[in-house]
């Protein structure tokens, strides 16, 4: 004698309760990320349309002025040097980012288990390492005394670097920081490309060596082509993290000397806390959005057009 189970029917409020316990269960942190990052974000798109100093942040009571703050952002000569200069901080840390990086994860690739689990994990280790005590790090190797620095150009001849002071000139000050800001960022970028390596069928390889490519045909015919969209990827991120660069920056030199490293961020930052015009700096960080946006949706619709070209 067999035994049929019969199949109670689900009521109707189980099934919806089921289809949205998924959305309840994210409920909080998107909750939590709008506060955290929405809310600051509306907060100061408003504040750049109000007068907002000191005197509205005891007792409130801003007043409207309209587009009044961006044409006076707009309208400084100032505001546009720190832009160019934001562009090329930008671009010569995401050029040395990106070559480095491609230029690690292939060695990986190359590496014995061993030494690829050594490599990596010194990679791992320093994209871990809190943005501060890297920043403290650098600090410390060019300092002018007891700087690690100054000690080995001493010890191999260079007696001229005997107490030098690497943060007074703004050029060495700046290729500093892009030495700070692209130690850290090589090591995400590295192990992304990295795991897309690993995607690459070796047979491909092995074909295009077979024909007589060398190296660097073999990189430039097969594997940048179809790691194409993973390095647009990486490049949108790392133009993201180093535009917005703020705390590196701001821990060694503050923009300084004589401004030879104010980007947007820091431009902003000195506008609204140290002139206390916080209405301007408003203005300058919705700007710095902006051009940010426009800038990734440029790339972006570049990258895409190429795929589809290629498609």
């Amino acid at each position: 004698m067999s035994l049929t189970s019969v199949t109670q029917p689900v009521p109707a409020a189980a099934r919806r309760l089921a289809r949205a316990w998924p959305y309840i269960l994210v409920a909080p942190a998107v909750a939590g990320t709008c506060f955290l990052l929405l809310y600051p974000l509306l907060r100061s798109v408003v504040i750049s349309f109000q007068h907002f100093r000191t005197g509205e942040l005891i007792r409130g009571g801003a007043a409207f002025v309209g587009l009044e703050n961006y044409r006076q952002v707009l309208g400084d000569a100032e505001f546009w040097t720190v832009v160019r200069r934001t562009f090329v901080w930008t671009a010569v840390n995401v050029a040395l980012i990106m070559l480095i990086s491609t230029l690690v994860a292939l060695m990986i690739a190359r590496l014995g288990p061993r030494m690829r689990l050594a490599v990596m994990s010194g990679l791992v280790l320093t994209w871990a390492t809190p943005v501060l005590a890297a920043t403290t790090i650098f600090q410390w190797m060019f300092q002018s005394r007891l700087g690690v620095v100054n000690w080995l150009l001493v010890r191999v001849g260079l007696d001229g670097f005997q107490g030098h002071t690497w943060f007074a000139d703004g050029t060495s000050t700046f290729a500093i920081l892009v030495m700070l800001v692209v130690w850290q960022s090589v090591p995400f970028a590295a192990i992304t490309l990295y795991a897309g390596l690993t995607t690459i069928p070796a047979e491909l390889d092995e074909a295009a060596r077979i024909d007589g490519a060398g190296p660097f045909q073999v990189f430039r015919d097969v594997t940048f082509p179809i790691l194409r969209p993973l390095f647009g990827l990486i490049t949108s991120l790392e133009v993201i993290w180093v535009f917005k660069c703020f705390a590196q920056i701001w821990a060694i030199s503050g923009g300084g000397p004589d401004g030879a490293t104010t980007t947007l961020p820091i431009y902003a930052f000195q506008i609204a806390q140290s002139l206390h015009k916080y209405d301007l700096g408003s203005a300058i960080s919705t700007l710095t959005v902006l051009i940010l946006i426009v800038a990734l949706i440029a790339h972006m619709r570049r990258m895409l057009r190429h795929e589809g070209e290629v498609a």
